[in-house]
C-alpha cells in the first residue's frame, strides 16, 4: 500500500484536450491534477491561456477536427512531448488532438483515462471511438452511453 501511495505522488499527468468545454472538463478535475506533477497540450487560444496561466502548456495545432495536416502535426508534437515529459499517465475530454496523445502513450506504456462529453447521451463521438481502443478507462456521463461504449464507467455528469 505504501509503494503504490508513493507511486501515486509521484505520477506525472498529461492532461490534454481543445480548447472550449473540453478544456473546461479537464478543469474542474483540478481535484485530481492540482498536487502532482502536470502538463497541458491545447489549443493556443485566449480561454486555454486564461485558465492555464500558471500551468506548463504545449500548444497544439487547429483545428483539429477532421483536418488531416494538423493530425499530422499533432502526431510528431506528441512524439516530441510524450518523449521529453514522459507522463504516466494521460487525461482528455476530447477532441481530436487527444487522439494522438492516447496511441502513442499507449506505446509508450503510460495510463489513459478518457471523459466522454456531456452532450453525447446515446451516440459516440469520433475522437470517442478513434480512442476506445486504448483507453485504460473510458468515462461516460450517461447509463445510455454504457450501450455504446460496452466497456465505459458511468460516473455520472463532471458538471
Amino acid at each position: 500500500m505504501r509503494r503504490h501511495k508513493k507511486e501515486m505522488d509521484n505520477l506525472t499527468i498529461c492532461l490534454v484536450g481543445s480548447s472550449g468545454g473540453h478544456l473546461t472538463h479537464l478543469y474542474m478535475l483540478k481535484e485530481l491534477w492540482e498536487s502532482k506533477k502536470r502538463f497541458w497540450v491545447t489549443f493556443d487560444k485566449v480561454d486555454a491561456n486564461s485558465i492555464l496561466a500558471d500551468e506548463k502548456v504545449y500548444h497544439c495545432y487547429y483545428p483539429t477536427n477532421r483536418n488531416i495536416k494538423n493530425l499530422i502535426k499533432n502526431t510528431f508534437l506528441a512524439i516530441k512531448v510524450l518523449h521529453k515529459e514522459k507522463p504516466d499517465l494521460i487525461i482528455s475530454s476530447g477532441a481530436a488532438v487527444a487522439v494522438p496523445f492516447f496511441w502513442l502513450g499507449k506505446i509508450r506504456g503510460a495510463k489513459t483515462v478518457y471523459i466522454e462529453v456531456f452532450d453525447r447521451i446515446d451516440r459516440h463521438t469520433v475522437t470517442g471511438k478513434l480512442v476506445y481502443p486504448v483507453t485504460d478507462k473510458f468515462i461516460v456521463q450517461w447509463e445510455e452511453m454504457k450501450k455504446v461504449y460496452p466497456k465505459s464507467i458511468n460516473l455520472g455528469s463532471i458538471f
